[in-house]
């Protein structure tokens, strides 16, 4: 299968609102959303005849269109080494002693294919932007995960969008922050939270973003109690030109109501965005509390509510951090609902649209200049899709489709298992399963 693949014109598309739409793409963006049926083939130079067209068009009979997901809060340094380290089930103390014990054994070979692995799967199901934090190592070669993640970045830069952030520790000298800069990596983040000295060490952070003019990610507040630098944050950024985000934010789905309701205030006037991290804090957090165990999510009802810049990521995948999950943003979407009680669609909104807000990336969606970064996913209402996670899928970035996931299923009839009934054959997938979309022409 030859791709990436330059695609012009999407027909006979769902959209969430129930509307089937033709969508026309040029130069990387929407240009034009019409009625199924009603938008002409394209026309392209050196056609053979006046309204033949390229191979830029798909027929989307059967799938949900919608904008692609972004994960604006990964670490692909770290995806996939749960076989290779097999750590004790714990929390996050536990989980950073594991890692940290592994990555003096690792090679920048490793940890470029592990990432590379992952960002690849994650495009698979629809995420064609990602932001990864990536950590500065104790030991000779602090840079090495850096490095090896560089080249990942630089490796996939026509199919996807990859932001970088350095990951450095509270012990993480200020020359080695800048060193991961001056290499290439985009955003200045750490985990202040850890520090003996939590807003020293934050301050210490939003200096050398400042001196360098760099944007701001920083693990933030990741426990259900204890320090809080949230809101010094917020004030410490307010006015900023930079984009800021903080990731995490457990401690905020803690607080009393009216501490919460003030550091809200101060997040939204200071526009921080907050990147909720559900799965790896569904498992990090409470593993001291046998009975009645909170759970670990920030606050998202209230920040949605208040209007704050939010989003939500993947986060671990298979590490010690997260033995479980895939990176799939419908992953996330499902536990924002059961987990924070958003809605379908708010859920949805926080892995796509609001995750490249966050991102800083050009709105991306089925509007007319909207980039063209899209996911058709089989199927025909977001619950449905949400739910049943179907591996059907078509990923589009920038007008380019970039991946295709076709399936294939049968099963047998009932009346096949009675011992009073002649055996049956198998149907086939298109008279099997009624909600199975037709097969998509693809050129080979």
């Amino acid at each position: 299968m030859n791709l990436p693949r330059p695609i012009s014109l999407l027909r006979n598309a769902t959209l969430p609102d129930g509307r089937e739409v033709d969508v026309a793409i040029h130069g990387g963006v929407v240009t034009e959303v019409s009625p199924a049926g009603s938008a002409p083939s394209p026309v392209f130079a050196g056609s053979s005849a006046a309204g033949s067209s390229a191979d830029g068009e798909l027929d989307l009979e059967g799938y949900l269109l919608l904008p692609a997901t972004a994960d604006p809060h990964a670490h692909l340094d770290k995806a996939r080494s749960w076989d290779a380290i097999r750590p004790p089930l714990g929390d996050l103390m536990s989980a950073i002693f594991s890692w940290r014990e592994y990555t003096a054994t690792m090679s920048e070979a490793d940890v470029a294919d592990r990432a590379r692995t992952q960002a690849l799967s994650m495009l698979r199901q629809g995420t064609t932007a990602i932001r990864s934090h990536v950590d500065i190592l104790r030991g000779d070669d602090p840079l090495l995960a850096s490095r090896a993640l560089l080249r990942v970045r630089d490796e996939l830069s026509g199919l996807m969008d990859i932001e970088l952030v350095v990951l450095a520790g509270p012990d993480v000298p200020d020359a080695q922050v800048e060193a991961a800069l001056d290499l290439g990596i985009d955003l200045v983040g750490g985990a202040p939270h850890l520090a003996a000295d939590p807003l020293l060490d934050l301050r210490r952070l939003l200096a050398i973003a400042e001196r360098r003019g760099a944007g701001v990610d920083l693990h933030t507040d990741e426990s259900l109690a204890g320090p809080v630098t949230l809101e010094a944050l917020a004030l410490a950024v307010r006015g900023w030109n930079q984009n800021v985000s903080a990731g995490h934010c457990v401690r905020l789905g803690t607080m009393d109501t009216e501490d919460r309701t003030r550091v809200i205030a101060e997040v939204v006037a200071s526009k921080v965005g907050i990147i909720a991290n559900p799965i790896t804090n569904l498992y990090l957090q409470g593993w001291d509390n046998p009975t009645a165990t909170p759970r670990g999510l920030t606050a998202a009802r209230e920040l949605i509510d208040a209007g704050a810049r939010f989003a939500a990521g993947a986060d671990n995948v298979r590490d010690p951090f997260n033995p479980l999950g895939s990176g799939d943003a419908l992953e996330t979407t499902m536990l924002l609902v059961v987990a924070g009680h958003l809605t379908i669609d708010e859920a949805y909104t926080a892995v796509s649209s609001g995750a490249r807000e966050v991102m800083a990336l050009p709105a991306a969606g089925v509007f007319v200049g909207g980039r063209a970064d899209l996911l058709a996913i089989a199927g025909s209402s977001l619950i449905e899709v949400v739910a049943d996670a179907p591996a059907a899928r078509m990923v589009f970035h920038n007008g380019l489709l970039v991946a295709v996931t076709s399936v294939e299923s049968a099963v047998a009839s009932p009346t096949a298992a009675s011992p009073d009934t002649e055996p049956s054959h198998i149907e086939s997938p298109a008279t099997a399963s009624p909600t199975t979309p037709p097969a998509v022409p693809i050129a080979l």
